[in-house]
């Protein structure tokens, strides 16, 4: 392997310095990824889950065991929320902490890709793999989005990082600690955090067929202690919780111990309930989710195989790494578009020497032109549409959100038209790369305001708070997590979990306790007709969903409403 070039002697791709470059690139990532973080708060359908999960670990100190409400909450380790937790002790504003872990895993990923890459091939070819992964549309949405697979996607990039530097730059068995340390805090973030050690297996193919660029690290000890670095964070977090869940004896906490190891891995991954797709799911989402990457797959998937013909271990290791995440994926029914998203910086690193020359080809400059166009062109069109002659589709979404989505998708169009003109085919990656900042610019800094009163239901609670007024409390009956997060005031709820009826038997007992200082905050749905709504307040619409409250005098007496519903719709 070739030495490594200091990056001040690197050749440039566009200034004069290559550190430059490199600095005003971290600076673009950051305001692509950043801009609107704290002009909204979390939304539907995981982001308030997680938020309010951490926000009641900061309140009652429940930090093994994690609590949506009064209730455990199984489904997830909890790093993430810890890390939530964490950004907001160090911040104070919840509208900034609960978005920071994944902003923070989106430009490590930037970093490690363009590091990587250049010590592989050289600057010019890893800052274009880096701007590619940015501005690809899968990457730049989630990593804007408080999931935890964005998390989940930092981690495994750092681990395969690791891996890679110990087996096509090594030997640096420091380098292969590192990286089966951090697979096993992917564990601990979302269980398949393990397979980032998937990329031994192309390793050994390679090594047996003594492919080139590849390291020969020797030394079958320190093989076995990369296993102690990857189990010793899934310990760290595991020991804690039986201890404490065997100490206690409390049964609820049995329970967790037994869903979060079984329930949520190996019987969610055999036999889902959610989320059922066909086996060639995933090529659907790499072909559309993956834009305006995936147009490059046809000029690329045939260099890709003249280099692994070459026997280049480059090319071999990321892509057969690639290729066993979408088969373990596609092998379960159950499938998310987010499931293969670690795969997605792998791809750029795949792409890094072929950038180059790629984006010279006029018939790439072509696709990436058409894109932006057609992109422009239907944002354009659709908000013109809506604007002028509302039709059925676009008052549906009204119902849902702020008419003014309208004026922000036709400004977004109009620019990625004129933007498109400018740039024509001859800048055509240019003109994408200026798109996308002006799309994510002003989802950011418009939409994110526009979007938040609904969205976050912090407008229904605020107006629920009012209603009630400063000192009665409020129960909240088939509730969501974000309408206990944005809650103002003394608030009670009756389980996440528990069917509605039972909630609703629960919040009448509840309501005749202390008649003239509580309300119930209620779905509508739920109620049935076992509540008078000409003596009940409607308070509004949030979340595709309609409010009411309701106080003793509303109930009718006797009545429990039989609902399809359950608290875990």
């Amino acid at each position: 392997m070739k030495p490594l070039v200091p990056l001040s002697r690197a050749r440039p791709l566009w200034l004069h310095d290559a550190r430059w470059e490199v600095l005003l690139f971290g600076a673009f990532a950051l305001l692509l990824l950043g801009l609107g973080i704290g002009l909204r708060d979390p939304w539907p359908s995981d982001e308030p889950r997680f938020a309010l999960v951490a926000h009641w670990m900061v309140e009652h100190g429940q930090w093994l065991f994690p609590h949506r409400g009064h209730e455990l909450y199984p489904d997830k380790p909890p790093v993430f929320m810890w890390l939530q937790a964490l950004a907001y002790l160090l911040t104070r504003s919840w509208r900034v902490a609960f978005l920071l872990p994944s902003l923070l895993a989106g430009l490590g990923a930037l970093a490690l890709i363009y590091d990587l890459a250049r010590r592989l091939w050289n600057h010019r070819s890893a800052l274009l793999a880096a701007a590619t992964l940015l501005v690809t549309i899968h990457f730049t949405y989630q990593m804007r989005d408080a999931q935890i697979d964005p998390l989940l996607l930092g981690w495994i990039t750092l681990a395969n990082y690791g891996l890679l530097r110990h087996l096509l730059l090594g030997p640096s068995w420091r380098w292969f600690a590192v990286g089966c340390f951090f697979a096993g805090v992917g564990v601990v973030t979302k269980g398949v955090g393990v397979l980032a050690l998937l990329m031994l297996v192309p390793y050994a193919l390679a090594r047996r067929g003594r492919w080139k660029h590849l390291a020969w690290p020797a030394g079958g000890w320190r093989w076995a202690a990369g296993a102690a670095m990857f189990a010793l964070p899934i310990l760290g977090w595991l020991l804690p919780m039986l201890l404490l869940a065997r100490a206690d004896g409390d049964p609820q906490h049995a329970a967790y111990v037994q869903n979060i190891l079984f329930g949520q891995t190996v019987h969610r991954y055999a036999t889902p309930t959610g989320h059922l797709q066909p086996p060639f799911y995933f090529l659907g989402i790499i072909a559309v989710d993956w834009l305006p990457l995936s147009l490059l797959l046809p000029w690329v998937l045939p260099a890709w195989w003249r280099r692994l013909q070459r026997r280049d271990a480059r090319f071999l290791l990321p892509l057969g790494w690639i290729v066993l995440i979408v088969l373990f994926f596609s092998i379960s029914p159950g499938k998310r578009d987010v499931y293969i998203l670690p795969a997605l910086p792998i791809a750029a690193l795949a792409l890094a020497p072929l950038l180059p020359g790629l984006l010279r080809r006029r018939g790439v400059r072509r696709a990436v032109c058409a894109f932006t166009v057609l992109l422009g062109a239907l944002l354009t069109l659709g908000a013109a549409l809506a604007l002028l002659r509302h039709p059925s589709w676009a008052l549906k979404i009204e119902h849902s959100l702020d008419p003014q989505i309208w004026w922000l998708g036709l400004t977004i169009g109009s620019a990625g038209l004129v933007i498109a003109a400018l740039t024509r085919v001859r800048r055509a990656p240019l003109g994408w790369l200026l798109f996308a900042s002006v799309l994510w610019g002003l989802y950011g800094l418009w939409g994110y305001p526009m979007l938040n009163g609904d969205r976050s239901a912090r407008d229904v609670m605020v107006r629920a708070r009012a209603i009630a007024g400063p000192q009665d409390t409020i129960g909240l009956l088939a509730w969501k997590e974000q309408n206990l997060l944005m809650a103002r005031g003394p608030v009670a709820e009756f389980g996440f979990l528990k069917p509605w009826p039972q909630q609703y038997a629960e919040a009448v007992a509840w309501l005749r306790q202390a008649p003239a200082q509580r309300w119930i905050f209620s779905l509508d749905t739920a109620m049935g007709n076992c509540v008078d709504r000409h003596r009940a307040t409607y308070v509004g619409h949030a979340n595709r969903r309609e409010w009411w409250m309701f106080r003793l005098d509303a109930v009718l007496p006797g009545c429990i409403p039989h609902t399809d519903g359950d608290g875990d719709k």
